[in-house]
């Protein structure tokens, strides 16, 4: 066959949760080369995958810039795709397809696809389980969630003291109402330091104003804001004890990895369709997010 184009764009959450169909579509094709469409933010996660033979990154052009679109048309045609995965399956990529001459065997939603997967089950759950149905049509299988084995660290550099639990208390400050509030992340590190678990803060500076609240409360928390990587996050995730955190990009890195991991949800997104991926992540939601105590947090982790 000739090269093969995945494309997959955003999100965060989404991204992660198409790194085991990329993998699947690797071990599919073993002797072919692949090249991945995304965008920048992601071009780390790709490379250190090892899952592309090249990356293009895409700027994701307006459908008024004609200059830009066809720059890329260039790009698409030249590339001699024999095949297109497309894990994106939106507007977007749909435009994409009609770029394409002569056309490639395109695997995905768009109209005019060769193996075109239009089922509701596909949007009806996680973006992985829709993957998953969409490459069975091209005999892709088996398709497994990545645990990121690729990435690989030693937790004890940065301090933690095992047995230890992640915390992930910020989120993307446009989203303040997905943030479970700081006093509550206090008392439930409370309560784990009497059960003889190290709290471990996380989060990016922009996140230090409720990480900060949270370390002066708990003083005996180890504070690590802003001094960890996405892949340093999947170190630590490997060894802790548990995590809790709010609807936020952290938990998909940590979910995969097998650390118990517990979601808190507010009443603006669906775990059924944004929930990490893993084998032992749970979820709690409530309108306002307030709302779930510190208590019953504690207990959906004891049970």
């Amino acid at each position: 066959m000739d090269k093969i184009l995945v494309i997959k764009l955003s999100a965060f959450g989404d991204f992660i949760q198409a790194l085991g169909p990329m993998k699947a579509i690797k071990n599919h094709h073993p002797n072919t080369s692949i090249t991945l469409l995304t965008t920048k933010p992601f071009k780390g996660l790709a490379e250190k995958s090892g899952y592309f033979d090249d990356i293009i990154l895409d700027e994701r052009p307006k459908w008024y810039q004609f200059g830009k679109l066809r720059a890329l048309k260039k790009i698409f045609n030249a590339g001699k795709f024999g095949r297109v995965y497309d894990l994106q399956n939106n507007d977007r990529t749909g435009l994409y397809f009609k770029l394409f001459t002569p056309k490639p065997e395109w695997i995905g939603a768009a109209k005019g696809a060769s193996h075109r997967n239009t089922s509701p089950e596909r949007t009806a759950g996680l973006a992985f389980n829709g993957h998953v149905q969409t490459l069975k049509l091209a005999g892709v299988t088996p398709v497994t969630v990545d645990t990121m084995d690729w990435i690989e660290g030693n937790s004890a550099d940065f301090g933690a003291k095992e047995p230890y639990a992640l915390i992930v208390s910020g989120c993307a400050p446009q989203h303040p109402y997905k943030r479970w509030p700081a006093e509550h992340y206090a008392e439930l590190c409370h309560y784990l330091i009497e059960q003889g678990v190290q709290p471990v803060l996380i989060g990016t500076e922009q996140e230090r104003d409720v990480t900060q609240q949270i370390a002066q409360a708990c003083p005996d928390a180890l504070d690590l804001t802003g001094k960890t990587s996405l892949f340093d996050i999947v170190v630590l995730a490997k060894s802790a004890e548990l995590a809790v955190g709010n609807d936020t990009g952290p938990m998909h890195m940590i979910g995969p990895t097998g650390c118990k991991t517990l979601v808190l949800f507010s009443g603006n997104s669906n775990p059924i369709h944004h929930a990490p991926l893993g084998v032992d992540v749970r979820t709690m939601q409530k309108e306002p997010i307030a709302d779930i105590t510190p208590e019953e947090v504690i207990q959906k982790l004891n049970s």
